[in-house]
């Protein structure tokens, strides 16, 4: 059963300015994701973009928003097939749980100057 839609569109523009500023990285994203998206050399916005739209879309589709965790306790991780998938830590992971816990399903896309992540919260009948 569906428990939870959420979905997020983050201009990358944005996350642009955010490069070059490893205090603003430190605090929206887990040192896996600033990993990985160093790894894209210049398509590090993007994959920085999309990664936001994920954690925007996380806290919609639980119902709170962002206020009971730290963006930097979610984490969009790439399996080894390139599939993403979302790490939770601290509150995040408690606030899920709280919710019913359950799947977590993700799809995130990019297009010109735009990013955009939905997240499906799915608990077992």
């Amino acid at each position: 059963m569906i428990s939870g839609l959420g979905i997020d569109i983050v201009h990358v523009d944005r996350i642009r300015h955010w490069v070059d500023n490893p205090g603003i990285l430190k605090r929206f994203f887990h040192p896996l994701e600033i990993e990985t998206a160093r790894s894209r050399d210049r398509g590090m916005a993007l994959s920085l973009a999309a990664r936001f739209a994920a954690k925007e879309a996380f806290g919609k589709a639980l119902g709170s928003g962002l206020a009971h965790f730290a963006l930097v306790e979610v984490a969009v991780i790439n399996d080894s097939r390139g599939r993403p998938f979302l790490l939770l830590e601290g509150n995040a992971r408690r606030e899920f749980e709280r919710h019913g816990g359950g799947t977590i399903h993700l799809s995130m896309t990019h297009e010109g100057d735009n990013a955009v992540a939905v997240v499906i919260l799915e608990q077992k009948e």
